[in-house]
This record gives structure tokens, C-alpha cells and sequence, in this order.
């Protein structure tokens, strides 16, 4: 890095310590941004954005040498990735281990494995992967005043657990007097601003297109208001918001692409524009 754009990072640095932004952070994000920005010019150095979180690295002398994660295509020779927009998408097939990357970087900025915000502290079973062990979290000069980890999967005992974290100050939405799409929507409203931090973990799953594209235009406003979302999903509705990073995890490699290259967005249209004879061919009728 240049002394003048080190200049600039110190400053920023200073006007921004006392919100409790660490200088080991702070001087990590640099070095992170120094190793990935090698080579470039006039692009913005991504360890100084506005993002809560910047990047993470990966260590994999922390994962068991005979774990299912090293088996994940996706994440062969992965070290670090960097995050540059308010949303991010982990777009792919099933299995493909989209959700397991989020649900670590949640976990490892300290978020329940389960689900809910910060607060939640609850375990039904304890299935998440080792992966959270072996990830740093790069955070920014910015730290995030809410947060909330959404997972489809694990919804019913968010809600029920809600219920149970209720008081007088803090009464209960009643998520599981509502249809289930009515709750999820409800939930995720309740939960957005514009300063908090979101995983979503295939949120599209209780919801009908109308109500997804009343999602994504919340999705949208809130990262517009200085948010940041990590979104897993198959729908080609959300992931068609504006201006995001879509990582997608097949082709054997993690790697950003466009909207119209994602299997959600391919499938869906050759289903829509050839119905009748995809269908023949599918059922051999």
C-alpha cells in the first residue's frame, strides 16, 4: 500500500476507535487488504469499506485432517474471501456447502447455531461443523447495533424460544399463532435495520413469490441504510437484488457470478419458456 492511502487509513482509523474498533483489527484488515488488493489499481481497498464484516480467512490446520469439510469441493484451496457489497449471496446446488459456510461465519462472530440474534443461547442439537473453529472474521471500523441469524431449518424452535425469552418489556410477537409464512416474514421484518447485521439461511423456504419479492424490496432498503446481509438461497427472486456479490459453489470452486449464471436463474427460465417439453422429457410421457 501507498503511504498516502496509509495516511488516509489512519485517520480513518482514528475517527473511528472510539466506537471500539481494535487497532489489531485494524491493522488485520490492512494486511488483508494489502494481500488482496496486490497487484491492482483504483479500486477501493476492501479492508476499508463501510462493511461490518470485510472478509474471512480460513485455517485449515484447525480442521480435522479426516473432516467431511475437506471433501467440499468448494472450498479446495480456499484461504480468505472478501466481502465488498452490503449483500452477499451463496448461491449453488444442494450439498454443495453454502449453508455450511455461513452457519460458521455466523457462529465465529457469535451468533447461536441454531438461530436468533446474539442473545439466544440454546441448543436442541448440536450440529454444526468444526468450520467456525478454523475462520477469522475480519471486521470493519463499523460495528453492527443488531443482528439476527435466520435459519429455515430451525425456525420452529426460534419461535418457540422467543416465547420463552418473552417479559412485560418484551412481549412475544406469537410467531406460532400465524401460518408459517405469516411468522417468517413477520420475524424478519421485526428484526431489520439499517444498522444490523443478517445471515439468512434459505429464507425464500415458507415464503410465496409475492411475499419473497416483499422481502427482497425490505432486503434492499435496509442494506440501502447501511446493513449487511449474507443471504443463502435457491431463489431466483432474491437474488436478484441490485447491486450484490452472488458466490456461487459449483464448477468444483467458489467464485462470484453473475445473476443470469446461476442455476436458479437458468433452470427457472427454461422451465418457464419451454414447460411443455421439458416436462415430456423429464417424465417420458
Amino acid at each position: 500500500m501507498k503511504i498516502g492511502r496509509l495516511k488516509r487509513a489512519a485517520r480513518k482509523f482514528i475517527g473511528y476507535s472510539r466506537s471500539g474498533y481494535s487497532l489489531r483489527l485494524f491493522l488485520y484488515s490492512l494486511a488483508l487488504c494489502g494481500n488482496m488488493m496486490s497487484g491492482t489499481r483504483g479500486r477501493r481497498c476492501a479492508g476499508l469499506n463501510d462493511l461490518f464484516i470485510q472478509g474471512i480467512s480460513l485455517h485449515w490446520d484447525k480442521v480435522d485432517k479426516d473432516s467431511y469439510l475437506r471433501e467440499i469441493a468448494a472450498f479446495q484451496g480456499l484461504d480468505q474471501i472478501r466481502f465488498n457489497k452490503p449483500v452477499t449471496f451463496f448461491a449453488g446446488e444442494n450439498g454443495s456447502g453454502k449453508s455450511t459456510l455461513l452457519e460458521a461465519i455466523a457462529v465465529a462472530h457469535g451468533f447461536n447455531p441454531e438461530g436468533g440474534t446474539r442473545n439466544y443461547n440454546f441448543s436442541t442439537r448440536d450440529t454444526h461443523s468444526e468450520l467456525c473453529d478454523a475462520i477469522t472474521v475480519v471486521k470493519g471500523y463499523r460495528r453492527e447495533r443488531w443482528g439476527y441469524f435466520l435459519r429455515a431449518e430451525s425456525f420452529y424452535n426460534v419461535a418457540t424460544q422467543e416465547e420463552q425469552y418473552a417479559d412485560a418489556a418484551h412481549p412475544s410477537a406469537l410467531y406460532h399463532e400465524k401460518s408459517h409464512g405469516e411468522s417468517f416474514l413477520q420475524l424478519a421484518q421485526n428484526n431489520l435495520r439499517g444498522d444490523g447485521l443478517y445471515f439468512f439461511d434459505e429464507p425464500e423456504a415458507a415464503l410465496s413469490p409475492q411475499r419473497q419479492l416483499t422481502l427482497l424490496a425490505e432486503i434492499y432498503e435496509c442494506a440501502k441504510a447501511g446493513a449487511q446481509f449474507f443471504i443463502v438461497t435457491h431463489s431466483p427472486i432474491l437474488l436478484g437484488i441490485p447491486d450484490a456479490d452472488i458466490y456461487c459453489f459449483d464448477r468444483d470452486r467458489l467464485h462470484l457470478c453473475d445473476y443470469e449464471e446461476t442455476g436458479s436463474y437458468q433452470i427457472t427460465k427454461m422451465f418457464v419458456n419451454n414447460r411443455q417439453a421439458l416436462l415430456r422429457n423429464l417424465l417420458n410421457d
